[in-house]
């Protein structure tokens, strides 16, 4: 039977750091280290430079990701990219990541496909239970899934918006998956969704069902109002049904894989809310140095969370060969997702 392993990971953040108290002192955010700090578990974040995109911050966790699967870029079959900060609202960011990565051009000349998921915060599971079947099927030999975001760009830093622009930061997280008839890998990918809620964490920016989608004065400038513009959620109903969906996703995982809590060694929880995590963690009697945080140190970078906690984890050597993991995340949309590999 033909697994679908993965082979390098690889994660990028920008050197730019930003602490609460940076919110407060650079911003005028009415806010303070303590309450972020309780609420969150975040103390920093990482904001890219003017001028930076999704796919600089893909392409450097790439070439990383690539140099640890010991192949070129030329060697991709197909390149995945999730994020919900694209570089324009059209084409896609994988396009941009493929052209960086010089396969557009010269020796390494190579027409990869490009598929972009627009899945938030479960991008990444998403985008594994595509790679996987892409690779079970025959169709590929190796697929690169980066998610990346560059949300400060796009969030209200002020008072107004201290709710959600305290939460994110910015970075890129890559995994290469390849085929192989070692008896590892994903087992087994499980995702969800609950479109009954779509606006409760959602970043409307324009309403395409509108005629014009944007208002415009006579000089064709567009005008978007701050409740379209900017994210906004209700965070009260995330954070419950984000603990509901995130637990059931994990007992499904074990269920499908008969699988016990004892089996998995480590719990890789996507990175929105350090309590959430605790929170699922205790409900399900999880032991904590079983749950790698970095939400601390980096915020919520929604679709790279987890690539980047996979990578972080497997360089200082928390994850090591052999080991089975649980992955899980739940997002806007409702989306969710969960998935059992053996390292």
């Amino acid at each position: 039977m033909v697994n679908a392993i993965i082979t390098g990971t690889g994660f990028y953040v920008p050197p730019r750091v930003v602490t609460n108290d940076d919110l407060v002192r650079e911003h005028g955010m009415e806010t303070s280290d303590e309450w972020i700090q309780q609420r969150t578990g975040i103390r920093e974040r990482r904001f890219a430079a003017d001028g930076v995109g999704s796919a600089d911050l893909g392409l450097a966790a790439t070439e990383m990701a690539v140099a640890d699967a010991g192949i070129e870029p030329r060697d991709l079959d197909m390149i995945i990219f999730a994020t919900l900060s694209p570089e324009h609202c059209f084409p896609g960011s994988g396009v941009y990541l493929q052209d960086k990565l010089g396969l557009t051009a010269g020796d390494a000349l190579r027409y990869v496909p490009c598929l972009d998921i627009r899945n938030q915060c479960s991008g990444f599971l998403y985008g594994t239970q595509v790679a996987t079947a892409l690779i079970r099927s025959g169709q590929h030999k190796r697929v690169l899934l980066v998610g990346a975001e560059t949300h400060s760009h796009a969030l209200d830093l002020s008072t107004r918006g201290r709710t959600v622009a305290s939460l994110f930061g910015d970075g890129a997280g890559a995994v290469v998956f390849e085929a192989s008839e070692e008896d590892r890998g994903v087992r087994g990918v499980w995702l969800g969704a609950d479109g009954s809620h779509a606006d409760v964490l959602s970043q409307p920016l324009w309403d395409i069902s509108r005629f014009p989608f944007v208002e415009v004065d006579e000089q064709g400038v567009g005008h978007i109002p701050p409740s379209m513009l900017f994210a906004h959620m209700d965070g009260r109903t995330v954070f419950k049904h984000a603990v509901i969906k995130l637990a059931g996703a994990l007992m499904q995982a074990l269920g499908e894989t008969r699988s016990t809590l004892e089996d998995i060694d480590l719990f890789m929880l996507h990175q929105a809310n350090k309590r959430i995590n605790e929170y699922v963690a205790s409900k399900l009697n999880i032991p904590a140095h079983k749950v790698p945080h970095n939400i601390e140190r980096y915020g919520n970078t929604t679709a790279a969370t987890i690539p980047i906690l996979l990578a972080e984890a497997q360089r200082d050597g928390t994850l090591q060969r052999g080991m089975r993991i649980a992955l899980a995340a739940f997002g806007s949309g409702f989306t969710w997702g969960s998935a059992i590999i053996d390292w």
